[in-house]
């Protein structure tokens, strides 16, 4: 048996035990501070602590912590579903809460699939969409999380994705390739008929931080439109301002009919939604929603607290900054390295792919490089299939100072593990 009683299949990203956390760091047991580009898997979006954020839950906490919310309604989630409707696209309005992302995507996959009458699903490789099993039969970012589970849900078919770094060409050629599959895949393997939805992350996030395309994602709707399919945008990890605009895909100009939502909205606290357009939610089959914690009440006191920080300190244009800026260093320091074969994403979600000599993915380089970062005082995580893309993911409160710390102790580390 493990030390902490713990499974011992949770592997652990760094040997850090944290005892508090401000801002954008952590500090452990010993007092040692560390710069934290992981957000929690991107999810401290005000940093950790913020005291506005802090201050809404303690409120709360001494009010109401949990009014069930199919059985009594409580101010806070109303609030929150005023302020959130708003930031929604266009005649998105209505919504539903629950607690993590992946639950947000299996609501939006029962809706789709009542709502339309039609069985099938199109996602897209590389893509990730939770863990319980519906949204797992949807994720194809990793063999790993649906070995030993199969088989998966049926009625979901797996379309390319514009990767033009992974197929070498450039992005036009990728995003050509990709729909003229995308059609092939309507008379081969899914007819429209029989399509209730597309399901995409605007940016990747676990395949390892690759940015759709504007004709992509346009494509996308002209195909939805024209056979009555719907459109879901997993803005799990990349909305709420992590990629510079306040959804991830407002920066490729598109309208979806679905958005699912969480990581970001709270500020940590356990907390998911997703919004439809109120007709498109009512062709739902009662029933069909539901959930213990969903919209709970601290959860969303924390959440309306992190919409007011977002706005008062101006986050989204801070990420789109400081995104900018990271960026430009790390294509600055890839010129330095070869073994950096591919610099991405969007504001700040920028991935690092790292490669061997032979071009191959290199996981073990990318592992190597973390631990001396942490060793170093920052922390960060790996994605990608291979675990060879080393991911910036720091609040969306950082300043540029932390920014320059934060490549400068990773040249440190590639240094170190040349």
């Amino acid at each position: 048996m493990s030390q902490h009683h713990l499974s011992p299949l949770l592997k652990q990203a760094t040997g850090v035990l944290a005892a508090r956390g401000e801002g954008a760091y952590v500090f452990d047991q010993a007092g040692k501070k560390y710069l934290d580009f992981t957000s929690g898997i991107g999810v401290t979006s005000t940093g950790h602590c913020h005291p506005k954020v802090v201050e809404a839950a303690q409120k709360q906490v001494g009010e109401l912590i949990h009014g069930q919310y199919a059985t009594v309604l409580h101010p806070g989630l109303l609030a929150l579903s005023d302020r959130l409707a708003e930031k929604m696209p266009a005649g998105i309005d209505t919504l539903f809460y629950a607690n993590a992302g992946t639950e947000a995507i299996e609501a939006a996959l029962r809706l789709v699939r009542q709502a339309t009458g039609r069985p099938n699903i199109i996602v897209f490789q590389g893509g990730f969409h939770g863990r319980t099993m519906g949204s797992l039969s949807m994720t194809t970012s990793s063999v790993g999380l649906r070995a030993g589970l199969q088989p998966m849900m049926g009625g979901v078919v797996v379309a390319p994705f514009p990767s033009a770094f992974r197929y070498g060409w450039d992005e036009a050629a990728a995003t050509d390739f990709a729909l003229q599959e995308l059609d092939h895949l309507f008379v081969t393997q899914s007819a429209p008929r029989e399509t209730a939805a597309m399901l995409i992350e605007p940016v990747q996030g676990e395949s390892g931080y690759v940015p759709a395309t504007m004709a992509f994602m346009r494509g996308l709707r002209e195909r939805c439109d024209k056979h009555g399919i719907l459109l879901v945008m997993d803005e799990i990890q990349a909305g709420f301002g992590r990629s510079g605009k306040f959804w991830g895909h407002d920066h490729f100009a598109v309208r979806p009919d679905i958005v699912t939502t969480a990581k970001g909205l709270a500020s940590g606290f356990p907390l998911s939604a997703f919004g439809a357009n109120e007709a498109l939610m009512e062709k739902g089959w009662p029933g069909s929603q539901g959930g213990t914690y969903g919209g709970n009440a601290v959860a969303c006191a924390a959440a309306l607290a992190t919409m007011d920080v977002i706005e008062q300190e101006g986050l989204v244009e801070n990420a789109a900054e400081q995104g900018a800026y990271l960026r430009k260093r790390l294509e600055e320091l890839q010129s330095q390295y070869p073994a950096m074969a591919d610099v991405r994403g969007l504001g700040l979600m920028q991935g690092v792919e790292m490669h061997t000599a032979e071009g191959k993915p290199d996981g073990e380089r990318a592992g190597r490089l973390l631990k001396a970062c942490e060793e170093r005082g920052l922390l960060m995580l790996r994605c990608g299939p291979y675990q060879q893309v080393v991911r910036w993911l720091p609040p969306l409160i950082v300043s540029r100072e932390q920014v320059d710390q934060a490549v400068d102790i990773f040249t440190e580390a590639l240094q170190a593990t040349d």
